[in-house]
């Protein structure tokens, strides 16, 4: 009597499921094109409006470029992680994660590979706005050194960001929920060091912004960039980054495994 033996189902590994998902998302986003010129175009516009409109009402030296481009920076890292959320939705509300349950995977690197495209594609956003701003007469006295600690900073500040807005995409109803919900977040440049300094507002006001995530980041990139103190804002901004990418981080984990299960 001949018996047929069933070969086991082993389970892809980490790295593969990852580089799958990734190689996914990456598709996803160049289909999308129009969401990636969006995000690049609205801080160009934001860094045009600010230079040339009220750049000489706020320093009519002619130096405002010099202090608006990290804000500006962050904005578009803002704008750009801020799709993360609506793709997580889409995906969690599409019914696309039980096909993966079904299959021997990860299903969490779905979000792992979102989150890494995001990465990628923010940060060609951000070197296309630094390009901008150099055009519009953006000048920086940092070394290679000084350029290399501001991408890496703005690197962490734009994963800690993207994680976030995954964890937000995860617990929204729906994909408009998800971008009404991470909309809110695109405010707090404009409660920061990003335009103005924070000692021009009124003294209610400067409490938050001196003690919210994005000035230290945006105070770190402008020491760096443009050689102004750094104080206690780096390790601020280091701190900041790292607690807000572990909370995501534990959010995110946490959410998807009661949504779909712990596969």
């Amino acid at each position: 009597m001949i018996t047929s033996r069933t070969a086991p189902v082993r389970n892809a590994s980490l790295a593969v499921t990852n580089a799958v998902f990734i190689g996914r998302s990456v598709r996803l986003s160049l289909r999308n094109a129009e969401a990636l010129i969006m995000a690049i175009m609205l801080p160009v516009m934001l860094m045009l409006l600010f230079t040339y409109v009220f750049g000489g009402a706020i320093d009519p030296g002619g130096d405002y470029v010099n202090y608006v481009v990290p804000g500006i920076i962050l904005l578009c890292a803002g704008f750009g992680s801020s799709s993360t959320a609506v793709d997580v939705a889409q995906d969690m509300t599409s019914g696309i994660i039980d096909r993966f349950r079904t299959m021997p995977i990860r299903s969490l690197s779905v979000i792992a590979g979102h989150v890494a495209a995001s990465l990628a594609r923010n940060l060609l956003a951000t070197g296309v706005v630094i390009g901008v701003a150099f055009v519009v007469g953006f000048r920086s006295s940092a070394g290679f050194l000084e350029w290399l600690a501001a991408i890496g900073v703005i690197a962490l500040f734009i994963l800690a960001l993207t994680w976030l807005f995954a964890a937000i995409g995860l617990v929204a109803g729906s994909p408009s929920a998800a971008s009404g919900y991470g909309f809110i977040l695109l405010f707090l440049p404009y409660l920061s060091s990003a335009f103005v300094p924070t000692t021009t507002m009124p003294g209610w006001l400067q409490g938050v912004a001196n003690h919210q995530p994005i000035t230290p980041v945006i105070e770190t990139i402008r020491a760096l960039l443009a050689g102004t103190p750094i104080g206690h804002s780096a390790w601020l901004a280091v701190v900041w980054c790292l607690g807000i990418l572990l909370l995501a981080l534990a959010w995110s984990l946490a959410t998807f495994r009661r949504k779909a299960g712990r596969r």
